[in-house]
């Protein structure tokens, strides 16, 4: 039940990230910027909404119950969004005759933009709470310390991502289909059918599902961490660091885990310094587990940070080839293929390599280097932005050849590039995703989800603010052709995408350069090496995270 609700909330989710700029381009009339930027935001929103569903997950409602609170507004939008798709007074007015090569088409504006805008961002205030609740509820389910649930734990995320792409592999075939070929209406119609399916499939396990107490707000505790060692920064630390202030589960029911003291970040331990003048309760006087929450958070903040930038270039990918896409060759034979129906391809083989990679490569892996998922998650993660410098690159490519063509390319030059993306989402979302969520204290596991997909939504958004950037820039300097800059107007042919493919490399590549510096000194909070039969798993690892692996 919990595959099918992944399965059908992404089937409608990922089919409209894909899709949604040629419902932008064309009923509602959008130019290449405009929707590009539009498309962009409403990825980006589809991420970080999972961060206020979190932080209530977390804070104060169960993790499932979070889930069936947020997914009817989602269910909302898609309905409003359908509506405005069905009736045509909704629509911008027809295009005139008039200013060809588009100029006579007037864009969506005014109310049926704010209905328009309304729709699409029902979707991601409902959807959050899927994204940063499953992955973490799923997690839940398994006991680190048993060596079979260790492995069952590491193969899970594998198979989340599996049923993410099944979902994509149905949204493409069958959703983007309904709404090339009956309407956008129909097809946003069936994506509200899908995600209700999904939650009543889903709500009807209930019964089957270990489910953490909230424990407070980690927000609130991370918080008075800060204002407790700022009021005794001139506070001497004890030699003997059992003199801090400890806690166990029997003193405080809430308490999921206590952490132990690790080095690093002494400053704060400051606030687990019992003074006798702690009037102030828990914003003059934490404990050491509070004080390793926050530690955690605070050493996972320049990966959080690197990656944000390592993933800018990944969804401008994936929306600017639909629209390269739509000026190409689109015939497979004698059928006419949708160019967002290409995302096929990676999808088919993130599916197929999922499947290898955890029942064929990572056991001997395992064997080999002692680590329950092949190797570390910063490792996985790397190998994935390795593979969007080369989508970034290959994308260049093609796109210079495509302008110098003297006709229609076959849509299918596009298959490298999406291949490269594929790449990306087996290795570096499946290791971002796992990396955040067994890292974070067990407290803050839904908050731990959300991280990651705080990560593509804010690079979303980096990735909207750097086209309107460019194009303001190359405005200036007339170097977009015919006065414009290199992503203005609807003809893509009149910009200069190449050259903005590779600018997106030249990012690519600096943010990988910062990543791996910074990956290569992260120490890890939780071993990541197989529990033997009747051993208690570590706490602590001090393996670096792309250091070479022994076995």
């Amino acid at each position: 039940m919990h595959a099918a609700m992944v399965l059908l909330s992404n089937s409608a989710n990922i089919a409209n990230i894909m899709n949604l700029v040629s419902y932008l381009r064309g009923p509602m009339r959008m130019g290449v910027a405009e929707a590009s930027t539009t498309s962009s935001n409403y990825f980006a929103a589809l991420q970080m909404f999972s961060i206020p569903a979190a932080f209530l997950a977390d804070s104060y409602l169960r993790r499932f119950y979070a889930v069936l609170l947020f997914t009817p507004i989602e269910i909302l939008g898609y309905i409003l969004l359908a509506v405005q798709a069905s009736t045509p007074s909704l629509h911008p007015p027809a295009c005139s005759s008039s200013g060809g090569g588009g100029g006579g088409c007037e864009p969506v504006r005014g109310a049926k933009l704010s209905l328009l805008l309304l729709g699409l961002y029902l979707v991601p205030i409902g959807d959050g709470a899927a994204r940063a609740c499953l992955p973490a509820l799923g997690g839940d389910q398994f006991d680190p310390a048993d060596p079979d649930e260790q492995r069952q734990e590491a193969s899970f995320y594998n198979w989340y991502t599996f049923a993410v792409s099944a979902g994509g592999f149905v949204g493409l075939v069958f959703i983007v289909w309904l709404q090339n070929s009956h309407g956008w209406g129909v097809g946003f119609a069936v994506c509200a059918a899908f995600v209700t399916v999904g939650l009543l499939l889903w709500a009807a396990a209930f019964p089957l599902y270990r489910n953490q107490l909230p424990t407070g707000s980690p927000l609130t505790r991370i918080l008075q961490v800060f204002v407790a060692a700022f009021k005794k920064r001139n506070v001497r630390l004890p030699e003997n660091p059992s003199e801090l202030k400890q806690i166990s589960q029997d003193d405080d029911a809430n308490v999921l885990e206590v952490l132990p003291k690790t080095e690093g970040f002494r400053c704060l331990e400051k606030a687990a310094v019992e003074t006798g003048d702690d009037a102030g309760g828990a914003w003059s006087l934490c404990s050491v587990t509070q004080v390793e929450e926050t530690k955690i958070v605070l050493r996972m903040a320049p990966i959080f940070a690197a990656a944000i930038l390592s993933y800018i270039p990944v969804p401008l990918i994936l929306t600017l080839t639909v629209q390269q896409g739509n000026t190409m060759d689109t015939r497979l034979g004698s059928v006419h293929i949708s160019p967002a129906t290409l995302f096929l391809i990676p999808t088919v083989f993130q599916m197929a390599t999922l499947v290898v990679y955890d029942r064929v490569v990572v056991p001997p892996l395992r064997r080999l280097t002692g680590y329950v998922g092949g190797v570390t998650h910063l490792q996985r993660i790397g190998v994935g932005f390795v593979a969007a410098a080369l989508a970034t690159t290959v994308a260049a490519v093609v796109e210079t050849r495509r302008k110098a063509a003297g006709a229609p390319m076959s849509v299918f030059w596009l298959t490298p590039q999406f291949f490269l993306l594929g790449i990306v989402d087996v290795t570096s979302f499946v290791g971002l995703l796992e990396f955040f969520c067994s890292e974070a204290s067990m407290g803050m596991k839904s908050i731990g989800s959300s991280i990651f997909y705080c990560i593509l939504g804010v690079s979303a958004w980096l990735g909207s603010l750097l086209i309107q950037v460019t194009n303001r820039v190359t405005r200036r300097a007339g170097d977009g052709g015919g006065g414009g800059g290199w992503l203005d107007g609807a003809n893509l042919n009149d910009g200069k995408l190449d050259r903005f493919y590779g600018l997106l490399c030249v990012i690519e590549v600096v943010a990988m350069v910062i990543y791996v510096f910074l990956a290569r000194r992260y120490v890890y909070r939780n071993n990541q090496r197989v529990v033997a039969q009747g051993e208690s798993k570590g706490s602590n690892n001090t393996q670096n995270g792309l250091d070479v692996i022994q076995p």
